[in-house]
């Protein structure tokens, strides 16, 4: 990187990127989540920045963003947190957490089966990947799906739907790692598995990740007596959001367990648009402010994913072309199953499932925990990262638009509504 400019270099490519990407998915129709990651896959360490080192990103740039997508990630958590309001939660109900837990459970079973037929069949599949990978398979990608509504100006039941599965989905994939792990790990060493290790850390994890949250967010409400002015109450919520990431970093029992600053943030903006009458006027503050933010992270992310675990063998490929195909059939079967046992809307029934296939941030961040567990075996842990980044890489840059046709299917994105607007509090 051109030592001149130093650390901001890297920002103003992103940023640069970032905009450009948005007028070239204009004419093909496309989210702009999708343009921000082929942006950040095209100047990141492994294109441009392998060929042109002194003027794209690098590795080490990269890592460096580490802080802002961090706050993203809290502030994506927070937006998802205000649309539980509840007018839509009486309105939905105990449908929303059934179908989140059948979604995220039929993810998880039709993929481990899957992977598991192949660990009969194809000799070199370890049974304890299998048992991982199908846990990371109910991670469900909040950020892409909030970027697809907020741009297309997405309503309807699928989207009222939609907003708090992804929401929730978060805590039936830590539940589902956190059980799956352990498991996994003890079959790979031969230890033994305790019950604290399988649901007391588990659940010690979700409750205190919201119940901080709960707390920042109505501190947070009753803040907002004393400040009145857009400026003050944005820095606020700012510094809520920052407080709630920063708390979610306390270790909890013996395994050192991290609780999830997604939980804990999305409970803030919970509180927050239910605690005050005024909700939705003062987070509009927010919402104006936060697009750029959101597109230095899709950026960044796109930036960070890994073409060359496409070249790293065959078995990787495999494992990974199961994983892609049986997790989309998992989240479907799941989501199409829960809406009928729920006897939601035919709608919802029929489309939710298909706006549930981004994966990423929480994904890659258990399957970089599996790559570190794996203590007497660490070919097992850089083999879950390996394929869960080539997941990644394409569950981010086809999930966004599988979800808009889905939405538009659903007739919840107006027919005249502009293609590709500008990212903005309204798109």
């Amino acid at each position: 990187m051109l030592d001149s400019i130093g650390v901001l270099l890297p920002l103003i490519l992103a940023m640069l990127f970032g905009l450009l990407a948005t007028r070239l998915m204009k004419p093909l129709g496309l989210p702009n989540v999708t343009g921000f990651l082929l942006a950040g896959v095209l100047i990141g360490p492994f294109l441009l920045g392998r060929l042109f080192p002194n003027f794209f990103l690098s590795a080490a740039d990269v890592q460096g963003f580490g802080l802002i997508t961090e706050i993203a990630l809290g502030f994506i958590a927070f937006s998802i947190g205000t649309s539980f309001k509840k007018e839509t939660l009486k309105s939905v109900g105990k449908k929303i957490v059934i179908i989140t837990i059948l979604e995220g459970l039929g993810a998880l079973f039709v993929t481990m089966l899957a992977l598991f037929i192949a660990y009969l069949l194809i000799p070199g599949i370890p049974l304890a990947v299998v048992i991982v990978l199908g846990a990371i398979a109910t991670a469900t990608a909040p950020a892409a799906t909030l970027m697809v509504v907020r741009q297309y100006k997405a309503h309807g039941p699928v989207t009222d739907t939609l907003l708090p599965v992804v929401a929730l989905d978060d805590a039936v994939a830590l539940m589902s790692f956190a059980v799956c792990f352990p498991i996994g790990e003890a079959l790979a060493s031969g230890a033994s598995i305790t019950i604290v290790d399988v649901l007391l850390i588990p659940l010690a994890e979700i409750v205190l990740s919201l119940a901080i949250g709960a707390l920042i967010g109505f501190l947070l409400s009753f803040a907002m007596r004393f400040f009145h002015s857009r400026a003050n109450r944005l820095s606020l919520m700012i510094l809520a959001v920052l407080i709630g990431a920063a708390l979610a970093r306390i270790k909890v029992g013996s395994k050192e367990a991290t609780l999830s600053s997604l939980l804990t943030c999305m409970m803030i903006g919970a509180i927050l648009v239910n605690a005050r009458a005024d909700g939705d006027k003062i987070l509009e503050g927010s919402e104006r402010w936060t697009p750029p933010l959101f597109m230095l992270f899709f950026v960044i992310s796109g930036a960070s994913l890994d073409l060359s675990v496409f070249l790293s063998g065959g078995i990787i490929l495999a494992i990974a072309s199961i994983y892609i195909v049986f997790r989309m059939a998992g989240k479907f079967l799941g989501a199409y199953a829960g809406g009928k046992v729920t006897h939601a809307d035919p709608v919802v029934q029929k489309y939710l499932g298909w706006t549930l296939f981004p994966q990423a941030g929480v994904a890659i961040g258990m399957a970089t925990l599996a790559s570190r567990g794996f203590e007497t075996h660490p070919e097992y842990g850089a083999l879950i990262l390996a394929v869960a980044l080539a997941a990644t890489l394409i569950y981010e840059l086809t999930g966004p638009i599988i979800t808009k046709i889905a939405l538009q299917k659903a007739g919840e994105i107006a027919p005249d509504a502009p293609k590709n607007p500008q990212v903005s509090h309204n798109s």
